[in-house]
């Protein structure tokens, strides 16, 4: 017969009921057996072995779980499972990793911090320094805008002996520096990258661009040029070394540089750009224009026709009649298929060619006049007064215009440029074999240069390789469950992130004092405990405020405990317990273990410090920096409001109300009553429902009332709201309270959710006392 899933079920949580928690135990086995995927009852077997005060089988259970929700992108999930792996054993390193990288996931930069502060405090306690510096600089990341942070890990890496690691935090440092406008910390930042390492392609760039800003660009294609002397055929250098003399402008410099990469990687052609607005620029249009002539065809075949008209017609500003410059203009015109534009073209042609006294130019432009335009008889006219048509071109023998002025031989490319050193009048014969009248072919885009005109060649498509690397990096890929050992682990200390004063933040204040409104409730009812840890909390978030001193000391009046810095550790967790859980994780049957050692609560002995270590004094400052560190003062987005909340809704239904309830009063202090959603009523509600679960029903009632002074409330809303308030008030025994929140439900809609009923049942009560 069949495994019955229903069946176990039943039976299950009839024994959880009758708190016969070896028994349902026994039947969830059952189901997990059966039907492994089955996570919820895998879950609630977990929660049952703690019940039972079996840790280690709870914890594989709860690994199971949480790799699931990991592995399938569930982040809020799997965060609140490992926080149950958690709470059974605080502290470890492998645990807490990957809390980290789920938090840092989900942009909670706070907590991820705390969590990659255990593992590096972990790091520093076995000596390995290295790896303490790997999750140090994990957590500047985390917050990027931390540059001098990041200097002292580069500075700690180098006195470490890490010259490779090192030399990357400097380039780090230098591109945040870079992004904010601090060019000379960003160059002395590269520089100590380029002492490490000479040929280290992203301190060479961030360097170029630091001496650019600076307007020192010679200075950088000097150090190019060094590294370049080492490695003569690497492309990137030499587009480096390009880019410096562009930025020093230096456009015979950058024209070299570009030849020699150009030979190299013809598809940066279009690098010639810049050194033709570079000669522009200083007036040498000539010049400007015989580098163009180099491109134009791969520009065209780039669909690049707008940059190369602009710079031919800056040209051409400066010197209306070049003779180059209006052939390619010509050419642009031919290709694109625009008569209009074609015969003003051949008619500036034809004009300067007749100034400069170049008949047979003039006589060639002319010719494609007659083509476009066969009803002018003033183009026919001209040609007559010149000799006529030229039937055959390419034979006939024609002078030749001057050469642009050349400030240097500079080798051409076959693939690339006009025959630039042919005589005018030659090129202008080829032209003529064109077909120029429109009607006679179709405007095709596509169509072959060949076809446009035999004397521009487009360059052959060069091959690129393409590699695709996917790599995941992590230390923690995988959990090494050997690494618990039976001697303590150490956590982070509670007091971890403490803030500067600075100028006042009024959002920072209202947070504050919405806080401190509950603590002054806890108070008032006796709740110590949960005053001292909101208190703890706050000192934590907003440091050593008078308003909080103040709450402090009256709660030590009350009887409370003063405050202590809080640790938590992992105390003899047997190996077995985490060998099982690993087991577990890789989806295999469970196995009985030996059954973990109780946590026993650490005193208020401070853990060892970095310096306590012996470590490196540059690298206990970057340890202790991390420590302190708290985020800029940003404010808060709806991302930060729906990650806390989201949160919270995964902690408190995996019955982490502790969690949720930490997560849910982050969310609503980001939020007000007035601010057109429900968000804050949410929140509200949610506190109040947590309060309920935790037996605190005075607290839930706070949230209850809370909730319902949201405006815009709907009469639904305010309904759901005044029965959960209504049944807090029945659970305190204040059944005058109650029956006037059940009245006014009532008054609204006798039949809701059993209101009458409900209203019998609490005045029966009331008579009977």
């Amino acid at each position: 017969m069949g495994f019955n899933k229903e069946k176990a079920l039943r039976a299950a949580e009839k024994y959880v009921a009758q708190e016969k928690f070896t028994a349902a135990i026994e039947e969830y086995r059952k189901i997990v057996a059966n039907e492994a995927n089955d996570f919820s009852a895998l879950n609630m077997l977990g929660d049952l072995y703690v019940r039972t005060d079996n840790k280690s089988k709870a914890i594989t259970c709860f690994m199971r779980v949480a790799e699931h929700y990991r592995e399938e992108g569930f982040a809020l999930k799997a965060i609140a499972m490992y926080k149950k792996i958690d709470r059974l054993t605080p502290g470890v390193p492998e645990i807490a990793a990957k809390l980290a990288a789920l938090y840092a996931q989900l942009g909670l930069v706070a907590e991820a911090r705390t969590q990659y502060l255990v593992v590096a405090n972990s790091h520093t306690r076995a000596g390995q320094t290295q790896k303490a510096l790997e999750i140090l600089r994990k957590i500047a990341d985390l917050d990027p805008h931390n540059v001098e942070v990041r200097i002292k890990l580069a500075e700690s890496y180098l006195r470490e002996g890490f010259q490779r690691e090192a030399g990357e935090a400097f380039v780090d440092a230098g591109a945040q520096l870079v992004a904010r406008g601090a060019y000379e910390r960003a160059l002395w930042a590269y520089l100590q990258a380029l002492e490490l390492n000479p040929q280290d392609r992203a301190a060479l760039s961030g360097a170029v661009t630091a001496h650019g800003a600076l307007g020192t660009a010679s200075e950088a294609a000097q150090m190019v040029e060094r590294a370049l002397a080492e490695q003569p055929e690497d492309e990137e250098l030499l587009s480096l070394v390009a880019r410096a003399y562009v930025d020093a402008q230096n456009a015979p410099a950058a024209e070299r540089a570009i030849e020699r990469l150009v030979e190299r990687e013809p598809t940066s052609y279009a690098r010639f750009v810049d050194v033709a607005r570079l000669y522009l620029k200083e007036g040498h249009v000539d010049t400007a224009v015989r580098v163009l002539t180099r491109i134009a065809e791969p520009m065209l075949a780039g669909r690049e026709d707008d940059v190369l008209l602009d710079l031919l017609n800056e040209a051409l500003a400066h010197d209306p009649d070049q003779l180059y410059a209006l052939r390619m203009l010509v050419r642009i015109h031919t290709w694109q298929r625009d008569d209009e534009k074609l015969r003003a073209a051949l008619e500036r042609l034809a004009e300067a060619a007749r100034a400069s006294g170049h008949a047979d130019e003039e006589r060639s432009a002319l010719t494609q006049l007659t083509r476009l335009a066969p009803d002018q008889p003033r183009y026919r006219e001209r040609l007559a007064a010149l000799g006529g048509e030229l039937e055959k071109l390419a034979e006939q023998e024609i002078s030749s215009a001057p050469e642009p002025a050349q400030e240097e031989e500079i080798p051409t490319f076959e693939s690339f440029m006009l025959n630039y050193d042919e005589p005018v009048g030659t090129q202008a014969e080829e032209i003529t074999d064109f077909e120029w009248n429109p009607a006679a072919q179709p405007a095709n885009p596509s169509a072959s240069f060949a076809d446009l005109n035999d004397d521009f060649a487009a360059p052959a498509a060069a091959s690129v390789e393409e590699t695709v690397k996917s790599e995941h990096p992590s230390e923690f890929q995988e959990i090494d469950f050997s690494l618990v050992m039976g001697a303590p682990q150490t956590g982070v200390e509670a007091a971890e992130s403490t803030e500067a004063p600075g100028i006042p933040d009024p959002r920072r204040e209202g947070m504050l004092r919405h806080e401190l409104e509950s603590v002054d409730f806890y108070l008032e009812q006796g709740y110590l405990d949960i005053a001292g840890d909101t208190l703890d909390m706050l000192e934590r978030q907003f440091g050593q405020h008078e308003e909080i001193m103040a709450r402090r000391e009256r709660l030590v009046a009350l009887g409370g405990a003063p405050a202590v810095e809080m640790t938590t550790a992992v105390e003899g967790v047997a190996f077995d317990a985490f060998a099982a859980a690993e087991v577990a994780a890789r989806g295999e049957t469970l196995a009985p273990v030996e059954e973990a050692a109780p946590v026993e609560p650490r005193g208020a002995t401070p853990p060892a410090g970095p310096q306590d270590l012996g470590l490196d004094p540059g690298l206990a400052a970057v340890f202790d920096e991390f420590r302190t560190a708290i985020e800029e003062d940003v404010p808060p987005s709806d991302a930060d409001y729906e990650t806390h909340y989201n949160l919270g809704l995964a902690y408190q239904e995996m019955e982490l109300i502790d969690e949720a309830v930490e997560e849910f009063q982050k969310a609503v202090a980001l939020v007000t009553p007035q601010d057109g959603t429900l968000r804050y009523m949410q929140c509200c509600h949610w506190l109040g429902h947590c309060f309920m679960k935790k037996g605190m029903p005075r607290l839930a009632i706070m949230w209850f009332k809370k909730a319902l002074e949201t405006p815009g409330l709907s009469v639904e809303e305010q309904q759901a709201l005044r029965y959960e308030l209504g049944l807090a008030y029945e659970h305190m025994g204040e059944l005058d309270q109650a029956i006037d929140v059940f009245m006014e439900i009532y008054g609204i809609d006798v039949s809701y959710r059993g209101v009458a009923e409900k209203l019998r049942e609490l005045q029966a009560q009331q008579a009977s006392r």
